[in-house]
């Protein structure tokens, strides 16, 4: 399918999902690679695992190796290396029992515009192999939980951009999957089905299905995920709960916006020096200090500056964001590379 530097975070290869020892997770993936002709390795050693009623967010750029590894965990291509266990069962030497067990809806909708959304979800259950008896069932439960009952017999050349994506949500759970898979679920969605979307995934985990979310938003990884895993490069660089990940970003943090400003060798030193600062990090235009106490330093990071004639955008004090912590990890902004 479409993973250090910086602060010491949580346990970037191994961290187990929570859940008690001895319940088998819903997902384990063990040194996960693989590689395409010409040398290029997209997945270098991927390890994480997914408890049921869990949602695990892969957070990362495009072409940080998210992708691809959703296609292997679905089955669609074979790994290099490692192994891929969905229930127990090994996703290449039992493909078809791995995929009875779980749902992937892609990021690019797959729909006969032609088609009615009940047609969809009755082709759905076919091919699913839902007893004949539970179809009806199924089919009006699913269009309950992403809002389409009231639009089921109209064809989805009539559907909004919104209404598709939980339309294919729908034909992704039919079967009750104990894996569902979602591939950046909320790109270019409105901010109405956005939160649609996101209701949905919460009350999928309500019902204790696992939900493994890739996405490149800080939000909704932040919303959404019990655990987070940051992937760049092919590599799982970090993973815990948002709340790990920040607090290895090494406790609080002043935010300058440098605008035009430029930092010589000396204003960056100076910077470095002031009482209360542990680290000073410089990111394009972008200035981090790690500090105990943000609202002291930041005071003294702007009177630095102006003694030196510089005059940033802005400066920000508080917690570190998620953002901010990607940004310590891998080097570079999310969004930005996203």
């Amino acid at each position: 399918m479409s993973e250090s530097r910086g602060p010491a975070p949580a346990d970037p290869g191994g961290a187990q999902a929570p859940g008690g020892a001895g319940g088998q997770p819903a997902l384990e993936v063990q040194g996960l690679v693989k590689d395409y002709p010409g040398g290029v390795r997209a997945v270098d050693g991927v390890s994480f695992t997914i408890a049921p009623g869990e949602v695990f967010a892969l957070l990362g750029p495009n072409g940080a190796g998210k992708t691809t590894t959703i296609k292997v965990l679905a089955t669609l291509v074979r790994p290099t290396a490692g192994t891929v266990r969905v229930c127990g069962h090994d996703a290449v030497r039992e493909p078809d029992r791995v995929r009875a067990l779980l749902g992937y809806v892609p990021q690019e909708v797959a729909l006969d515009r032609h088609m009615t959304g009940l047609e969809h979800l009755e082709l759905s259950a076919r091919l699913y192999r839902v007893p004949a008896a539970e179809r009806a069932g199924r089919i009006a439960h699913a269009l309950a939980l992403v809002s389409l009952a009231d639009r089921a017999r109209e064809p989805i050349k009539r559907y909004s951009g919104g209404m598709k994506k939980r339309l294919d949500l729908a034909c992704g759970l039919l079967h009750r999957p104990r894996l569902l898979i979602l591939d950046e679920p909320t790109v270019g969605l409105d901010l109405q089905t956005r939160l649609e979307v996101w209701r949905f995934v919460r009350e999928l985990r309500r019902d204790g299905a696992a939900v493994l979310l890739t996405t490149h938003d800080m939000d909704e990884a932040d919303e959404l995920a019990d655990r987070i895993a940051i992937v760049d490069h092919g590599k799982v660089q970090a993973q815990g709960t948002a709340a790990e990940l920040r607090a290895g970003f090494g406790g609080a943090m002043v935010k300058v916006e440098l605008g035009q400003a430029d930092l010589d060798d000396g204003a960056r030193a100076a910077l470095a020096g002031l009482e209360g600062a542990r680290r000073c990090e410089l990111r394009g235009r972008k200035l981090l200090l790690a500090t105990d106490d943000a609202a002291a330093l930041a005071p003294r990071v702007a009177a630095a500056l102006a003694a030196r004639g510089l005059v940033p955008r802005a400066i920000g004090f508080g917690q570190p964001s998620l953002d901010d912590v990607f940004l310590e990890i891998t080097g570079h902004a999310l969004r930005d590379e996203a």
